[in-house]
């Protein structure tokens, strides 16, 4: 894609994101008339945050802007920042501080009057997610404002773009088998953890009541295969027996659910004598 002219690009304050430019107004004015679509957020998939790491999923958005205005244009000016909400209403998800974008830049696509945008969303968990409810569905809102010449305000409004995105808890996988070595046909016991963010607690904590899969790779094999499934305890401890009966790696998988990403632990190799 031959992107056009680069236009310029948006910065995010840092820490919290506390972006005054974005708070609801008390009474919003006229219609600003541009038009928003193909917003896209972390290219379809979830979003899936931790306990600490800070996240960056990639936004794009197209505007078509009224008449008077154009994307290379220094005046009169305009703005437009993407965030995702959960609120009843777009300007209360904005007001009580959404998941903003980080940075933009828009380039001319294929008219003076139309942009393409490319950014990134800015999530610190500490900040931004403060209750395990936010692992849910989030809308996505857009902040959009014209000025005049003078540089005054002209019009701003907030939209709610089509489309959505799941925000989940990062979950986390262990797992541990042994004796090791085990002779061949003894029992071999296969233990590990479930646990996923807290972002209350922000630390991890055990996922009760989940459904592992337990599984086997022989030695010269680049393919695990399932051997058993098994439901994790109330402090997401994992633990089962199994027949050793050749060379290989052992390991848990979970698939995750609608507010839980998924996760796999790394293959414990057992050597079988």
């Amino acid at each position: 894609m031959n992107p056009g002219r680069r236009i310029g690009t948006v910065a995010a304050l840092a820490g919290a994101l506390a972006l005054t430019a974005l708070t609801a107004p008390q009474a919003q004015a006229a219609s600003t008339g541009v038009t928003v679509s193909n917003v896209v957020v972390n290219k379809g998939l979830p979003i899936v945050v931790g306990t600490s790491e800070v996240k960056e999923p990639p936004v794009t958005f197209d505007l078509t802007l009224p008449t008077g205005y154009t994307v290379e244009g220094p005046e009169p000016s305009w703005d437009a920042h993407p965030f995702l909400y959960h609120g009843t209403t777009v300007t209360a998800g904005a007001d009580s501080g959404g998941i903003y974008i980080g940075s933009y830049t828009c380039f001319e696509a294929g008219s003076t009057h139309k942009a393409h945008c490319e950014g990134e969303l800015y999530i610190e968990p500490r900040y931004r997610l403060d209750s395990n409810a936010d692992a849910t569905t989030w809308k996505i809102g857009l902040s959009i404002r014209l000025f005049k010449t003078s540089g005054s305000l002209k019009a701003e409004e907030y939209k709610t773009a089509p489309g959505s995105v799941a925000v989940k808890r990062w979950a986390k996988l262990t797992a541990n088998a042994a004796p090791e070595p085990v002779a061949k046909g003894k029992t071999l016991t296969v233990t590990g953890g479930l646990t996923r963010a807290d972002w209350v607690k922000h630390k991890y904590t055990g996922f009760a009541g989940q459904s592992v899969k337990l599984q086997f790779r022989p030695k010269d094999s680049s393919t695990y295969s399932t051997v058993k499934t098994v439901t994790s305890s109330s402090t997401g401890a994992l633990k089962t027996t199994v027949t050793a009966n050749a060379d290989g790696y052992w390991r848990w998988v979970f698939g995750g659910t609608s507010t839980t990403g998924s996760a796999t632990a790394a293959g414990d190799f057992v050597d079988v004598t």
